[in-house]
């Protein structure tokens, strides 16, 4: 799902970033020094593709129009992970705050292809359940539960395999040599999800409210303070520091509630909830556990099937959520999303 651009699309780009609003004159004026038989119609050709992919938007008519990079170019565009993680934490120039300003410019994440391919995707698994008989849907949301489990848990240090969550989730067998509260993590996954899938509908609006019950569920017992901090939190690996006051973490929270229910796409709704919940960290511990379960919520309150996450690289997962903290771009974390959908409809429910 990588957007591929060709070296005069970066250059456009780069160019573009530096000298703001152009035309393509002034364009292929810059082109010429490094591309010696450019012509005007491969760069319109260029600039219509960057215009597609949402990270260029043009102003005026005709010979007038300009183009500049579009309000939510940095949110997009593609980034390439591995170099970027090559720079050690503390040397990379990040976005050490909160930025407010995420709220505005968290729209349209989708291109229109992307969006058929989603729609496309879950078509299948709609028709998928409504044929399979309803003992068959169970057994399936029951793997996915059992996989969810495992995998999320995987993600926050869980060191539970696959077949020890089975056997614990289905026989409450716990395994042997792991922590009591390993068990205790997995174990509040399926009463979270179990929760989720009896009262999907609930999950068709979102409010904080709903979002501490699932994060209740899946903390319970684990010695995590319930509902919304009121002490500062540190991340791994990153410089970014998320909110301290205990009324911005409750407006943020608000804003994410707000901006999900105003949107129109479930997609959409799902990815901002996930990655919003994450860089808010509104919660004293558990909050990617509770973005991913309430982004399923809402997939299921819309019809749309769940994700297990279950061949998702944790390491990658993670440099995804943390590119989003440090530089506000979703990339990498929708292109996660997309495969991880992929995987879904590829894997449960099918005939």
């Amino acid at each position: 799902m990588t957007k591929i651009l060709n070296k005069r699309q970066e250059i456009i780009l780069s160019f573009l970033e530096q000298k703001g609003s152009l035309g393509v004159s002034a364009i292929l004026r810059y082109l010429g020094s490094t591309f010696k038989d450019v012509s005007r119609i491969t760069i319109n050709r260029d600039i219509k593709s960057l215009i597609n992919f949402g990270y260029v938007e043009s102003d005026g008519l005709a010979r007038a129009t300009t183009y500049k990079l579009s309000s939510h170019y940095n949110l997009i565009h593609t980034v390439d992970v591995e170099k970027y993680f090559k720079v050690e934490t503390d040397k990379r120039s990040v976005k050490e705050k909160f930025d407010f300003n995420i709220f505005s410019l968290l729209k349209n994440i989708f291109t229109r292809q992307e969006e058929a391919r989603l729609r496309n995707l879950n078509g299948t698994y709609q028709k998928n359940i409504k044929i399979i008989p309803a003992s068959r849907q169970k057994q399936e949301f029951e793997r996915l539960i059992i996989e969810l489990s495992w995998k999320s848990s995987q993600i926050e240090g869980n060191t539970y395999s696959l077949l020890e969550t089975e056997a614990l989730i289905k026989d409450k067998e716990e395994a042997e040599g792991h922590k009591k509260e390993e068990a205790v993590m997995i174990l509040n996954h399926k009463e979270a999800l179990d929760y989720i899938n009896k009262n999907r509908a609930d999950f068709s609006k979102i409010t904080i409210s709903k979002i501490e019950d699932v994060h209740y569920l899946l903390t319970k017992n684990l010695g995590i303070t319930r509902n919304l901090r009121k002490t500062a939190v540190g991340i791994v690996g990153t410089k970014y520091r998320p909110l301290n006051n205990n009324y911005q973490i409750k407006e943020a929270l608000e804003k994410t509630c707000d901006l999900v229910n105003e949107e129109n796409n479930p997609f959409s709704k799902a990815v901002i909830l996930s990655i919003l919940i994450a860089y808010t960290q509104p919660f004293e511990d558990g909050n990617k556990r509770t973005s991913r379960l309430i982004a399923n919520a809402v997939l299921l309150a819309h019809n749309i099937c769940p994700l297990s996450y279950r061949n998702v690289n944790e390491a990658e997962y993670k440099k995804a959520v943390v590119l989003f903290y440090e530089q506000n771009n979703l990339a990498y974390f929708k292109q996660l999303f997309i495969e991880q959908f992929e995987f879904a409809i590829e894997n449960y429910f099918k005939l």
